[in-house]
């Protein structure tokens, strides 16, 4: 039962997939292949060499060699991202790059002419790797970026920089989003050129109002100094946000006027339609209603064309889209759009003439689609992915465009488990990725619709039919049905008690249990933990965005740390029921909103759960950033107390068991605040429990020499001391 480091690299590479995908109210954006315009080919960076695979042969041409994509020094550059021009004449490099907040999305940009060979920097003059979202111009003449929270353009001939906003300032940011957009709308990239290169439509978000966050630096100079973020707490009002259209001409903006108090709501999808006409989506603050609109371009008159209304929330477009979260997809030459709602009780797609008088349900039927992956309009389909018998699995799927078709299952019907898609534009292939939770992932590529293999997976499926991974189902005494998984011990004993350690996570923000290779796994533990003689399960209640339909993801609503955890502990209890489970070696722990729920289930269950570890929790629900609380739990100036009941801090004086609390200094996502609260309140009750704060660590405490080995190595001695494994 010793502790041991194992395999670092891979122990790195799953602790960062964990924890990116646990986090609050964020999921990490997947980049999906560069796809050429006809869909019969596609672009990728080998050895800095970007190469075109043609399809179905996969012939390989080298369209631009790294020796050409040199800096000014003559070093070759480390290639982030790139982009050809609509005409496929010209190449967008970017590289250079630096984070913002999450993601690396500001760098250097330069340009490749394939026919002259030439390679330019662009943004001359522009302070080094301030550059963020440049996009060619439909007529491949200019390009447009944004820099310092100011948007430009620049004249791929004349190399003429023009500058067409001239406010931006840390607070007033053009083109791009503040923080709070970013983590829970998924919105980054903030501006759209027109269908004719004439113009730009781009979002402003004003949050000189919006009170700064400050984290304590105490460790990198003598004095301490203070790390501003500006951050609206739950129950503050949001940024202003408009929309604006710059003439690349006059370089003047005429604003959108979109109805009502531009505080009191959001825009988190905008689109052109054509030249002269944008589309935008508004959800009011509480972000249960959501319009339709249609702007003209040129007078800002923007009328509402339809209107949606839910009890609970109405999700975002990146719940079912992370590719595009703010874009639009219009079909039949732009008279009509693709249009995702649950108000029948199911995710499902609809689509809706573009004067919204029209609406056809295309995915009929009690289940929810996953993820959109194409839309096939030469052959009238719309693929996606669902799973309308097993909601911890994924399938392809299609549905005739206008509405007339069945449902036409698309993925093997051989291939039970989780299946991954990338489409091709003209939907004639896909990248496709299966495993299933005792068959080791596979990636090869098929042609659609007859998901014919044409080129087979490098390496093989091996089916593990004799692992310890189980997926199981418990029913607690509320009659809820939860999914989970279940690794039990090696040389297992079903005469003898075993400890259980739960991981959770609970929350709207993310799931934890599916049907592929890899999910289940305790992936802070450094050693084998069913080596040394632990249960490990996990399981999704009420409330977790899975394809159980509406109903029971929004049962949640307002009940954020009351419903989730019931769910969990009613589940628990059902568990230590089981004859070879040791009902006094009960564990659980979590990170983020799943930090918050061990807390509850401490607190609120000490009779069920000896153990936890909660990794930056949300202590108090009044702490968190306002689009997230206020979508699933309602403003706190009208039910401040749901927020009480559901926050840990209000439930502390219930510990009886081992705590062991863990947070970063300098998380900007859930502040160290929330430790420091819950701290108060566990003196205030003297309760013992341990505590671990990393100096300036951000949410994913992944900086600083050494820390991973260091929580990993705290979490293993920490459950092996107060929850020691083995058979009984």
């Amino acid at each position: 039962m010793g502790y041991k480091w194992g395999k670092i690299g891979k122990l790195v590479i799953m602790v960062l997939a964990c924890v990116l995908t646990s986090t609050q109210g964020h999921t990490q954006v997947r980049k999906g292949l560069h796809w050429s315009k006809d869909g019969n080919a596609y672009y990728q960076l080998e050895g800095g060499n970007i190469i075109k695979y043609s399809l179905p042969t996969f012939s390989k041409d080298t369209i631009v060699r790294k020796s050409q994509l040199l800096n000014e020094k003559g070093a070759p550059l480390k290639v982030k991202d790139f982009e050809f021009s609509e005409d496929g004449s010209k190449l967008l490099v970017y590289a250079e790059s630096k984070k913002v907040w999450r993601y690396e999305t500001r760098g250097n940009y330069w340009l490749f002419e394939l026919a002259s060979k030439q390679f330019h920097q662009l943004g001359k003059g522009l302070p080094p790797s301030s550059m963020m979202f440049a996009k060619l111009s439909p007529d491949a003449a200019q390009v447009a970026y944004v820099s310092q929270h100011n948007l430009y353009t620049e004249n791929l001939t004349t190399h003429q920089i023009q500058q067409l906003t001239q406010d931006g300032t840390d607070r007033i940011i053009n083109g791009t989003f503040d923080w709070v957009y970013e983590e829970e709308f998924d919105c980054r990239d903030g501006f759209r050129w027109s269908p004719d290169s004439k113009q730009i439509a781009y979002w402003q978000i004003d949050a000189r109002k919006i009170r700064n966050f400050l984290l304590i630096n105490n460790t990198d100079s003598i004095y301490s100094y203070t790390t501003p973020v500006e951050y609206p707490k739950v129950g503050e009002d949001p940024s202003v946000c408009k929309i604006g259209v710059v003439s690349i001409a006059s370089g003047e903006t005429k604003w959108m006027g979109i109805p009502g108090d531009s505080i009191q709501h959001y825009i988190p999808r905008m689109e052109w339609v054509q030249p002269g006409q944008l589309i935008v989506q508004q959800l009011n603050r509480k972000q249960n209603e959501s319009i339709i609109l249609l702007a003209n371009a040129s007078t800002g008159v923007a009328t509402p064309i339809y209107t949606e209304t839910n009890k609970a929330w109405i999700d975002i477009k990146s719940r079912w889209d992370k590719d595009d979260p703010t874009g639009w997809e219009f079909i039949n030459k732009g008279k009509s759009f693709i249009w995702v709602s649950e108000k029948d009780g199911w995710r499902h797609i609809y689509t809706i003439t573009i004067d919204g008088k029209k609406e056809t349900l295309l995915t009929k039927g009690d289940y929810d689609m996953i993820s959109l992956e194409s839309i096939d309009q030469a052959n009238g389909f719309v693929y996606f992915t669902a799973s309308p018998t097993n909601a911890t699995q994924a399938y392809l799927y299609r549905v005739p465009l206008n509405g007339s078709g069945k449902l036409e299952l698309i993925s093997p019907t051989n291939q039970k488990g989780v299946h991954r898609y990338d489409v091709s534009p003209n939907g004639s292939f896909a990248s496709h990725q299966f495993s299933n939770h005792y068959t080791t992932p596979i990636s090869e590529w098929v042609s659609l619709p007859k998901h014919l293999v044409v080129k087979e997976s490098a390496a093989k499926p091996v089916e593990h039919r004799d692992n310890l991974v189980e997926m199981i189902q418990v029913t607690t005494a509320d009659g809820i049905t939860m999914d989970g998984w279940m690794i039990k011990p090696e040389n297992f004993d079903s005469t003898k008690k075993y400890p259980v350690v739960f991981y959770v996570y609970t929350e709207p923000g993310s799931s934890t249990v599916a049907d592929s290779y890899g999910k289940a796994n305790t992936f802070l533990y450094g050693g084998n933990m069913a080596a040394d003689g632990y249960i490990q399960i996990s399981l999704d209640g009420r409330g977790t965005p899975v394809p159980k339909g509406a109903a029971w993801r929004k049962s949640i609503y307002r009940k954020v740390g009351v419903i989730n955890v019931r769910d969990q502990a009613m589940a628990a209890k059902k568990i230590i029921e089981w004859p070879f489970v040791d009902k006094n070696r009960i564990a659980v722990w979590g990170w983020s909103g799943g930090g918050s729920t061990t807390l509850n289930l401490l607190f609120q269950y000490p009779d069920i759960y000896q153990t936890g570890v909660a990794i930056a929790p949300v202590a108090s629900r009044l702490t968190y950033d306002n689009i997230y609380e206020e979508r699933y739990m309602g403003l706190p100036q009208e039910n401040r107390e749901d927020y009480i009941q559901a926050s840990a801090i209000t439930h502390a004086n219930g510990l009886k068991g081992h705590l062991l609390l863990v947070h970063g200094t300098g998380d900007d996502n859930v502040h160290y605040q929330n430790s420091e609260l819950l701290i108060n309140e566990l003196v205030k009750y003297n309760k013992d429990f341990q505590l671990m704060s990393y100096p300036n660590r951000t949410h994913g405490l992944r900086e600083g020499d050494g820390t991973l080995m260091h929580l990993v190595t705290m979490f293993t001695k920490y459950i092996q001391t107060n929850c020691p494994g083995g058979g009984r």
